[in-house]
């Protein structure tokens, strides 16, 4: 393998190292900049599967403030689709997005899994005021072509 070659770096290129990781710093910090700002309205999205509930929050324009899944809070398995764990992905959304200020939100639900009803009721409860609920779940107009009838 050989040796292995030290590089010894001088004051000079340390001190500018360390400035460049402070401008990167000073740069990502001030790169949050929607928490910092007070929204008054956002749109939820909330997406129920059979397996998961993955719930979004994002202002107007789309930008996401944050998001939760019933996996990211740790249940697993069939309890991720289950309408408690819904109820609990509200919870642990709320408690994000307080600093934001939103309060008037638009609904949109998507998928067939037991949890979106559920959500639904949890954001009322949590003091979210409900503009509008919209459903957008997909809909097969005609589906995928059946498989070939079995010769034997």
């Amino acid at each position: 393998m050989g040796k292995k070659k030290v590089i010894v770096k001088t004051d000079a290129e340390l001190l500018g190292e360390k400035e460049k990781l402070e401008a990167a710093l000073v740069k990502a910090g001030s790169g949050d900049k929607a928490a910092g700002k007070k929204i008054e309205s956002g749109r939820v999205y909330v997406n129920a599967s059979y397996n998961n509930t993955v719930i979004t929050v994002t202002d107007r324009g789309g930008n996401v403030l944050a998001w939760a899944s019933s996996g990211s809070l740790g249940f697993s398995g069939p309890k991720k689709a289950t309408p408690f764990a819904a109820s609990k992905v509200v919870m642990a959304i709320s408690e994000k997005i307080k600093k934001s200020g939103v309060v008037n939100v638009d609904v949109i639900v998507k998928g067939m899994g037991s949890g979106r009803d559920s959500a639904v009721r949890s954001l009322t409860g949590q003091g979210f005021n409900i503009l509008s609920i919209r459903d957008v779940t997909s809909i097969p107009h005609n589906g995928p072509k059946p498989p070939k009838v079995r010769r034997v």
